[in-house]
């Protein structure tokens, strides 16, 4: 730490000393207990006036958007403890004059730092938290934040905090066997990192709402662009806040080397499906809103993410690993436009006319809703089974994100109504038994007939 601001926070530790003993020498007398009822007096009063402002605020912002409900909540955390600040600086002025305040003056500290924390936090919310990404980062850092001057607090109230920072000063380890730090500058580190990383993904969101929404860009351009802008964002930001700290940045040689064997040995699954990711959005084999069939899953393409790619269909969202799309086999069947062709098949005794049978087919799918009348449907003789002639009747869909199987549902139900109305049979597996070498009459007949 600079030796001037230590200086500067040794005085004002010394203020705070002198404080602390004006507090030990008020507790011999009867007016510690008039402060401490003054105290208490404060913040009983303060409380229903936080609580009043705190229900304005919600009622004011219950219809408002989650990003500005989640800001308010911070600014409504903050207005206990600083109604609480302002009828105890209050007090302490008027009581003054009178008698000693040092009670009055130590419990402003604790509650100024919490009213001016969770005010931070307020404009902190209100400023980053618009794209609703990140919220979680938000909650971390503020968790962070909170614990770490709660400390910072409690350590100079009771005159220790020089004597910690001075600690954690001459407290040094080496990284990589040179370049030692101290641990006050690896937890300043921390703090810097939090806080940098936070910033960065907040430009990171703003630049992927922008990007999103340019209409000259293809949507799987968007999204590289989009993932590497926040790469290099997290990274600068790393470098950054390290540069910030004072920590020489060839110490992360060593955690580059880690990193490099941890890759070669037990990360090589997720760095395949990072590069994988790249490759698809890259060759533009697999698009946004495209309908897909991998493994045994199909679907429509919802999101490409950095490891796994979104496939949504009627029974919900499968996360395919990126490496499957590059490594096996994928049948997409919007590659070529919007369309997706749905068929079944149906077998017809051989007593109908197969032209007869044909027309039948075509005509009866052909009202059927979500089925496009162009192209139109099509039927064909498919084979010559062992119980009747086989046919597959054919249509095209432009939704299939809401699935085939309502469409092939519908298109059975006209086939069965349409052959009973026209006395088309269906047939179904027939079997002859045949007895061969007949036995004669008078083994049939028996012993009885023998004799």
């Amino acid at each position: 730490m600079n030796p001037n601001a230590l200086a500067a926070l040794t005085q004002s530790h010394s203020v705070l000393g002198r404080m602390l003993d004006e507090l030990i020498h008020d507790t011999n007398g009867q007016g510690f207990f008039w402060q401490i009822g003054v105290l208490a007096a404060c913040l009983v009063i303060a409380w229903p006036l936080a609580r009043h402002v705190v229900k304005r605020l919600e009622a004011r912002h219950a219809s408002s958007s989650f990003a500005l409900r989640f800001a308010t909540v911070s600014l409504e955390r903050a207005m206990f403890p600083l109604f609480g600040w302002l009828l105890v600086l209050a007090a302490r002025y008027g009581l003054a004059p009178f008698a000693s305040v040092s009670v009055l003056r130590l419990a402003l500290v604790p509650l100024f730092g919490i009213a001016a924390l969770y005010v931070a936090f307020y404009i902190l919310r209100r400023g980053m938290s618009a794209t609703g990404q990140l919220h979680g980062m938000l909650v971390l850092v503020e968790k962070v934040l909170t614990t770490t001057v709660w400390i910072a607090m409690a350590l100079y109230v009771v005159g220790v905090l020089p004597d910690v920072i001075a600690w954690m000063e001459s407290m040094r380890f080496s990284v990589g066997g040179k370049h030692p730090i101290s641990v006050a500058d690896a937890l300043l580190g921390v703090v810097w990192i939090l806080l940098t990383v936070l910033v960065a993904m907040w430009f990171g969101s703003w630049l992927e709402d922008r990007l999103m929404g340019a209409p000259t860009l293809d949507a799987n351009l968007k999204v590289v662009l989009t993932r590497i802008s926040k790469a290099l964002l997290l990274l600068v930001s790393l470098l950054l806040s390290l540069s910030l700290v004072g920590i020489d940045l060839t110490v992360l040689s060593v955690f580059g080397g880690a990193l490099g064997v941890g890759l070669g040995l037990g990360l090589q699954k997720i760095a395949s499906n990072y590069i994988s990711g790249f490759i698809i959005l890259l060759d533009r084999s697999v698009k946004l809103g495209d309908q897909i069939t991998v493994d045994k899953y199909t679907g429509i393409v919802s999101q490409i993410r950095t490891r796994y790619t979104v496939v949504r269909n009627g029974d919900g969202e499968t996360l395919v690993p990126n490496e499957q799309l590059v490594a096996q086999s994928v049948q997409n069947h919007s590659f070529s436009g919007t369309n997706v062709r749905v068929a079944v098949r149906v077998q017809a005794d051989y007593a109908s006319d197969p032209e007869v049978v044909i027309g039948l087919l075509q005509d009866c799918v052909r009202d059927i809703p979500r089925v496009l009348p162009a192209p139109q449907p099509s039927a064909f003789l498919v084979a010559f089974a062992d119980s009747g002639i086989e046919y597959e009747v054919a249509v095209n869909i432009a939704d299939p994100q809401n699935g085939k199987l309502g469409v092939q549902s519908a298109m059975n139900r006209a086939i069965w109504h349409t052959f009973q109305q026209h006395g088309v049979s269906i047939p179904y597996p027939q079997r002859e038994l045949r007895v061969l070498n007949e036995a004669p009459a008078s083994l049939a007949a028996g012993p009885q007939a023998a004799s």
